[in-house]
């Protein structure tokens, strides 16, 4: 990310250290930026807050923050993550690395982008006092976005997509139970592109990533079988 909101109100100033000659050398600082997914409304949306101050003022852009002095990089992505969307808990992974000397025009700030995976997007509270506002959107309908955001956007989703046919990363975008119908819904959605329904369940189910459950949701016609992942946590399967 940008310097953001913490750096509002003072000049941005790179940290600095002294070589053995006297001569001081600027160093870049280090933020980290967090991607948030969701399947909201049928669609996979991302959650993005609107810049309060700065050369960023009134656009959008990921949640994030300066990595304090001494805090491992995943901390200060779930920090930073909690204070912007009040989340705990959620799937977390480090993406990549942006550190184009010109991303943000006050300072040179390095950022570490992540990934954020949740299973219901209502639990995302009220933008906090560091942002003007916070907005789930639609992945291929994103605004201007600050920075270099647009390009973690592109990366995030490339990585999901990718991840989607070779893990169970799926867990961390569902509820504990499921309706099969969802699961290929999900899959439908972040890939793209229609599925073969029958050739799908058969390879899903001969995976063992899936177990049945005992009991089913009534609906509108006859009762549906429910569903939840063999592992909560991520785990390789074979490519679909």
């Amino acid at each position: 990310m940008s310097a953001n909101a913490q750096m509002a109100g003072t000049a941005a100033r790179p940290t600095e250290a002294t070589r053995s000659t006297g001569e001081k050398l600027a160093r870049p600082m280090v933020a980290v930026d967090t991607v948030l997914f969701a399947i909201n409304d049928g669609r996979l949306q991302t959650y993005l807050v609107e810049l309060r101050r700065g050369p960023g003022r009134g656009r959008w852009a990921f949640p994030g923050g300066l990595v304090r002095v001494g805090e491992l990089l995943d901390d200060a992505a779930r920090r930073e993550l909690q204070d912007s969307t009040g989340l705990r808990g959620a799937y977390l992974e480090q993406l990549f690395t942006f550190g184009d000397p010109s991303r943000d025009p006050r300072a040179h700030v390095v950022s570490v982008a992540y990934m954020a995976l949740i299973p219901d997007a209502q639990a995302v509270s009220a933008s906090c006092e560091k942002y003007a506002n916070g907005k789930w959107y639609e992945v291929t309908r994103l605004p201007q976005l600050a920075y270099d955001h647009s390009l973690m956007a592109a990366y995030a989703v490339k990585r999901l997509k990718s991840k989607l046919e070779y893990t169970n990363i799926a867990y961390a975008l569902l509820p504990r139970e499921f309706t099969f119908a969802e699961f290929e819904e999900l899959y439908s959605l972040i890939l793209g592109r229609p599925l073969d329904r029958r050739n799908f369940r058969r390879s899903i189910l001969a995976m063992g990533m899936l177990k049945r459950l005992p009991h089913t949701r009534r609906g509108p016609h006859r009762p549906a079988a429910l569903y939840s992942f063999a592992n909560q946590s991520l785990r390789f399967i074979e490519m679909l």
